[in-house]
């Protein structure tokens, strides 16, 4: 939903007299396009969990899944991930658009590169430790921001925010393991981005259902919004902040 005013034809006043001068004179237009985070979160959940999952040992070997996963991940992950961080730009959402599109554009080249290891022009991390290292080192850059970004995420929303403290530990994790070698660090950090993609699912579902039913259904500890408990209707504010009045940032 995005919003839009007319330039003032007057000037408002302090306090309840100016909120209540821009309600009178904001023009609202509706477009009818769902949370992008919805399917960011889907997306970004369903790829880490299956490559978490063999990252942990859960199932599969060294060659043969990471080529079989490549695929999916590039599409779900990667392109609609990255699609929705774009969708996020569109609603002014920083901290959605620059996570979005960071990891959707990580599962593209990681479908990429998979691709790259099947048809033999470039070795796969299991079987070369020069392979392992300069993998290991995409995951510095992507800890870095998504650190960042779960600081930013505190500020707003308690479940995002777990989902990218969790998403950077498990990155950071990963990115020690496969520089050092370290095959247990990499198995842990399995287990650290499960609990991520859990989270992203929790997080993804929480958006879908109150967008739904029109209700809180699952919380998110969102900061400064109330109601935020199960049941209760999701308020909805005017707000004319920097200088744009009607106008209304994020998801």
């Amino acid at each position: 939903m995005t919003h839009s005013a007319p330039a003032a034809r007057g000037n408002g006043h302090e306090g309840d007299s100016e909120f209540g001068f821009w309600r009178e004179h904001t023009h609202i237009n509706l477009s009818p396009v769902a949370a992008p985070s919805i399917l960011g979160l889907y997306g970004f959940a369903a790829s880490t969990f299956m490559v978490a999952a063999h990252l942990a040992g859960w199932y599969g070997n060294e060659t043969t899944t990471p080529l079989v996963l490549a695929p999916f991940v590039f599409a779900f992950g990667g392109i609609a991930q990255f699609l929705a961080g774009m969708w996020s730009y569109r609603a002014r959402d920083a901290l959605a658009t620059a996570i979005h599109g960071a990891w959707g554009s990580f599962w593209i080249a990681y479908g990429i590169y998979h691709l790259f290891v099947a048809t033999g022009l470039v070795p796969g991390t299991g079987t070369s430790a020069v392979a392992a290292t300069a993998f290991g080192f995409w995951f510095i850059g992507l800890a870095a921001i998504t650190w960042v970004g779960a600081v930013a995420a505190a500020a707003e929303n308690a479940a995002i925010s777990l989902v990218l403290f969790t998403l950077a530990a498990g990155a950071t994790l990963l990115a020690i393991g496969l520089i050092g070698g370290v095959a247990l660090i990499e198995t842990i950090a399995g287990w650290v981005l499960l609990v991520s993609a859990v989270l992203a699912w929790y997080a993804g579902s929480a958006m879908m259902l109150e967008a739904t039913f029109k209700r809180v259904v699952l919380p998110m500890g969102k900061r400064g919004v109330e109601p935020n408990a199960p049941g209760r209707k999701p308020k909805e504010t005017i707000q004319f902040q920097l200088g744009e009045p009607g106008v209304k940032v994020g998801q």
